[in-house]
């Protein structure tokens, strides 16, 4: 297996598993609002969030920028627990008229630079890894791009199932949208409160 195949498999690895279950509940999160049609604007999002992500974790990996990472470990159960409560709010004032969900004023006016912001903030918490894996001093470019790769096909890969499993639940067992939203991002919050917990008082 070339040094290519081999980073772009943990890449892949690092973002399917459930070690990464702060990853997985923050894309659970920013899935949760949104159905299957709703894919356009899912894509869009998952692109701003993909952005932040790649440009920290490039700066990060290439040493141009120095952080704590206990504090970005911190840091990510808070961005799910934002999305979550967000998402919350947002069920709250469902119009039971339309029976429509409307998103809440922050997340209507700009949920692409929410999720470019957090993305930022992920992809420092993914350098973590992939430094550990290279050992200090190293700077190289085509194991970078290749995890990066790798994180991005998993990343698809649960966005793609988030949406088939809300569509299934939806459509097949008629299961509200309103219910939905509100028990995915009632778990989300519950997840990241623990994990924040875990990392504060360990």
């Amino acid at each position: 297996m070339s040094v290519f195949q081999t980073y772009l498999q943990l890449g892949f690895l690092h973002i399917c598993t459930p070690r990464a279950a702060d990853h997985l509940t923050f894309l659970l999160a920013l899935c949760a609002p949104y159905v299957l049609r709703d894919w356009r604007r899912v894509l869009a999002l998952v692109t701003s969030f993909t952005v932040g992500h790649s440009l920290t974790l490039a700066l990060a990996t290439l040493g141009l920028v120095a952080f704590k990472p206990s504090v970005i470990e911190a840091l990510i159960p808070v961005t799910i627990m934002v999305t979550a409560l967000v998402n919350l709010r947002g069920a709250g004032a469902a119009s039971a008229r339309a029976g429509q969900l409307r998103p809440a004023p922050v997340l209507a006016a700009a949920p692409n630079a929410l999720a470019l912001g957090f993305g930022l903030i992920h992809g420092l918490g993914f350098s973590n890894y992939l430094r550990a894996l290279l050992g200090p001093g190293s700077r190289p470019v085509q194991e970078l791009l290749a995890f990066n790769v790798g994180v991005e096909l998993g990343q698809v890969l649960v966005v793609a199932a988030i949406l088939l499993l809300g569509a299934l639940l939806l459509r097949g067992f008629g299961v509200q949208r309103r219910d939905w939203l509100l028990t995915t991002s009632g778990a989300a919050v519950g997840i990241a409160a623990l994990l924040l917990v875990q990392l504060l008082w360990p």
